[in-house]
């Protein structure tokens, strides 16, 4: 009897745990959605609902990860809501600190409330965490997806001109901010834009024949 118990609780548990993962992934879309059509304000309710559902959520629909704390306090810097941002983005490179999404809104918001030592480390570190997935994943898995990441190149040379410019401690803050922003979301654009070309490129006649399913 104990053992039917048990099993019927893990059953029980697991059936839970699945609708509290769609429920968060669907949040997350919704909220991404809303945040990409330059909406903020209506990806809030969304991103806060995913925090509370799983306050350790990393992103499962794209190879270029991103926790539930970064979207949440995206959505907040987007609506000027520094302090707010900053709470979420603290919260996302604690619980994941190879999140270079994180860092750099981090160092965006960092540099917003004035804390412009600290805002351009986070935004050196973020810029540099972007800049070498680029290059990892279009060398490493060049003949599969990788291939339509930045495949003009044109992310990584903003980065490498925003990094030399950061190197040379020679820059407007205004500028550095504002192509901060702007690289940001290139960034979340890539992830629709690389999905929607190797959708096209996998449905090409003869193309199961090339040996490029993903692993």
């Amino acid at each position: 009897m104990k053992h039917v118990i048990g099993w019927a609780s893990l059953i029980a548990l697991s059936l839970v745990t699945g609708c509290t993962a769609i429920q968060t992934g669907g949040d997350i879309v919704k909220g991404r959605a809303a945040l990409l059509a330059g909406r903020p304000e209506d990806s809030l309710a969304y991103f806060r609902r995913a925090a509370q559902l799983d306050p350790n959520y990393v992103t499962g629909f794209t190879v270029f990860k991103e926790g539930v704390w970064t979207y949440l306090g995206r959505a907040n810097y987007e609506t000027k809501n520094y302090a707010a941002a900053h709470e979420a983005l603290e919260s996302a490179v604690a619980r994941h600190n190879d999140d270079s999404m994180a860092h750099l809104y981090l160092g965006l918001t960092l540099a917003r409330e004035g804390d412009r030592q600290r805002a351009l480390k986070e935004i050196q570190t973020g810029l540099k965490g972007l800049y070498d997935w680029l290059e990892d994943v279009t060398q490493t898995h060049r003949y599969d997806y990788g291939q339509f990441w930045d495949p003009t190149r044109e992310i990584r040379s903003q980065i490498q001109a925003d990094l030399v410019m950061i190197s040379k401690g020679e820059f407007d803050w205004a500028k550095l901010i504002a192509d901060g922003e702007t690289i940001g979301k290139r960034m979340e654009e890539e992830i629709d834009r690389a999905a929607q070309e190797e959708q096209f490129f996998r449905g090409r006649p003869g193309d199961n024949d090339r040996g490029g399913g993903r692993r």
